[in-house]
């Protein structure tokens, strides 16, 4: 049984590297695993702090910024995290950092460790070929954002989480452009992409780790469902 989880980069690196929190994964991870043998779980991980702050300076530096390079950028900071990780998880990852989903040929361990691939999209796209490459049905999206609003919660007072919603109302609300560095709940092309395979993404924080297990293991949980109408 095998879990996708794309973990936000502002989960490991929202500034420094968080290593209290990547020490409670770790532990949650390790019981997770421990309790059933056959499953197993990949995480991809994105830029986080790293990303955003070297992409600004670049930004900051030429006018206008080319989104190619901004995308390299961000993937080298995906892998920097993604390093990290592969050294948390050491004993359960038994194979190089994955740069490239469509070159994975086999999971000998019990996690992968995956990160950026090339431009034009997030390491959620890589989270959802990884998903139809090892037969996932849903991609957990963890990241500083708990659920999907009605509108953006940091503009507008009245926004509401939304339990439940098709592809066709989230990729209304994100539309299908990718932009560097832009805060959405899920990267719009890894949307489109998850809904022509037909799967499910989960997006909840990636802080609150009781809830993120209550994913994991099938239990209730707060965040929002997006799957076919």
């Amino acid at each position: 049984m095998i879990k996708v989880v794309s973990l936000g980069g502002s989960i490991v690196a929202p500034d420094g590297v968080d290593a209290d929190l990547l020490k409670e994964l770790l532990a949650l991870v390790r019981d997770y695993l421990r309790e059933e043998p056959s499953r197993k779980l990949i995480l991809v991980v994105g830029g986080g702090g790293p990303a955003r702050r070297y992409q600004e300076a670049y930004r900051r530096v030429v006018d206008p910024p080319d989104d190619d390079i901004q995308d390299w950028i961000g993937i080298a900071a995906t892998r920097l995290n993604g390093e990290l990780l592969r050294g948390v998880f050491a004993r359960e990852c038994r194979q190089p950092l994955v740069t490239d989903p469509t070159a994975v040929e086999d999971f000998p361990g019990r996690v992968m460790v995956a990160a950026g691939w090339k431009p034009g999209f997030s390491t959620d796209f890589d989270a959802v070929m990884l998903a139809q490459r090892f037969g996932a049905g849903t991609v957990i999206n963890l990241s500083n954002i708990s659920a999907v609003y009605t509108a953006d919660p940091r503009l507008d007072p009245s926004a509401k989480p939304v339990d439940r919603m098709d592809w066709r109302s989230f990729r209304d609300m994100v539309g299908d452009e990718w932009i560097p560095g832009k805060n959405l709940p899920f990267d719009p092309v890894a949307a489109r992409r998850a809904q022509e395979l037909g799967l499910e993404v989960v997006v909840a924080s990636g802080r609150d780790l009781p809830n993120v297990r209550a994913i994991l293991t099938g239990g209730s949980f707060a965040g929002t469902r997006i799957g076919p109408s």
